[in-house]
């Protein structure tokens, strides 16, 4: 298939074509990252976080390379960012063992919390401009889909799927932390 027609095809959300670019990408994605990262299934999941996003950012999605170009790439750079995130927890453990005089509890609820909070706002940075705001009104401002509903004049129908769709972007960014936020999940 010529790669303009899959990237309509991914653009336009077609299943058909996205199963397609799994199928024929998906391994092909996993033995590059192992360059990267040595560890199987930490590839698998990068992989697939990649292709979430490609799924749920397909209408937004600006490739002017060739689609293999952009997908090496974005894996290449996920592997690169999870690293990073290897070496900040490896100095966060240094420095842990170094000042014992801090309660191991408190740092880690700290560097938790601090973590968390870079990560939520990445991730709503992410969402539609509208999608955002319903779901800080309601998550972080704790009005009602009713209130959102009447203050942005839209439905209460609207303000629900708004509120599901961000639900299900942050969900999976945040696979790692969900026991730490049942009060986003509900």
């Amino acid at each position: 298939m010529e790669e303009r027609v899959l990237i309509e095809g991914i653009r336009q959300r077609n299943q058909l074509v996205f199963e397609y670019i799994f199928e024929y990408y998906y391994s092909g994605l996993c033995v590059f990252c192992l360059n990267y990262i040595n560890d199987k299934l930490v590839v698998e999941d990068i992989v697939q976080e990649f292709f979430l996003y490609l799924w749920s950012e397909a209408h937004s999605l600006e490739i002017n390379t060739s689609l293999r170009s952009y997908m090496f790439s974005a894996v290449k750079y996920k592997c690169l960012d999870y690293k990073k995130h290897l070496v900040v927890k490896d100095k966060f453990n240094s420095y842990v063992k170094e000042n014992n005089e801090v309660s191991n509890n408190d740092v880690f609820d700290h560097y938790v919390e601090s973590e968390l909070r870079e990560i939520i706002q990445k991730e709503l940075d992410k969402l539609p401009k509208r999608c955002r705001e319903i779901f800080i009104l309601s998550r972080f401002k704790g009005k009602s889909n009713l209130e959102i509903a009447e203050q942005l004049n839209i439905s209460k129908r609207t303000v629900e799927i708004q509120i599901s769709n961000a639900l299900k972007v942050l969900k999976v960014s945040l696979k790692d932390y969900l026991f730490l936020l049942p009060i986003f999940f509900r």
